[in-house]
């Protein structure tokens, strides 16, 4: 036993240093870890603390990019909307129109027909039903007669022509005689009727 000891103590003394060498190394890896994390911090700390007036330059440019491409946008959506507008403006009075022409051809008839014809009385008769389907063509468009005589004067459906003294105290500020008829469309005014108002 006693033999062992001197070799026990020289092994653990090896050891002991082996073990010292390791703590040695493994304190110099951490600090060059430590430094290099520290030297990665600096230039993490160096990106992000960049110069202000670039930052800002970078900014307006972006901002002003942003600006031109809704800028753009905006006039290609005016223009394409003026373009549809006035598409629909053309076809709904292509429509119309398409729908007026029948009673066109049938007033061409009746002037053909007036010059061969003797009875006044089927001349008459050929012009109303020219009158009533040229209506009810304007009635299936919208367009309505706008009752004025009797009622009551509104600047907002009828415009004075003159005024005339009544006798009925019933008739005053109304409207005595329409000279020229007025229309809705769609309820709401397409022409004035231009009325004499009774005072």
């Amino acid at each position: 036993m006693v033999v062992f000891l001197p070799a026990l103590k020289k092994l653990y003394l090896a050891m002991s240093k082996k073990k010292d060498k390791q703590v040695i190394k493994d304190s110099k890896n951490l600090h060059e870890n430590e430094s290099t994390t520290q030297q990665e911090v600096e230039m993490q700390l160096e990106d992000e603390v960049h110069d202000p007036i670039a930052e800002l330059e970078n900014k307006l440019t972006e901002l002003n990019d942003k600006y031109l491409r809704l800028y753009s946008d905006f006039e290609n959506f005016r223009k394409r909307t003026a373009k549809e507008k006035l598409e629909l403006l053309n076809s709904g009075n292509r429509s119309l129109l398409l729908t007026v022409i029948p009673s066109m051809d049938d007033f061409e008839r009746a002037i053909e027909s007036n010059k061969s014809i003797d009875d006044v009385k089927a001349l008459k008769e050929g012009f109303q039903l020219i009158y009533n389907k040229l209506q009810k063509t304007l009635e299936s468009e919208g367009v309505k007669k706008m009752k004025s005589n009797g009622e009551v004067f509104d600047v907002e459906f009828h415009e004075a022509i003159t005024k005339i003294p009544v006798d009925k105290k019933s008739m005053k500020g109304k409207v005595v005689d329409t000279v020229e008829q007025g229309y809705f469309l769609n309820d709401t005014v397409l022409r004035y009727a231009k009325v004499v108002v009774g005072s």
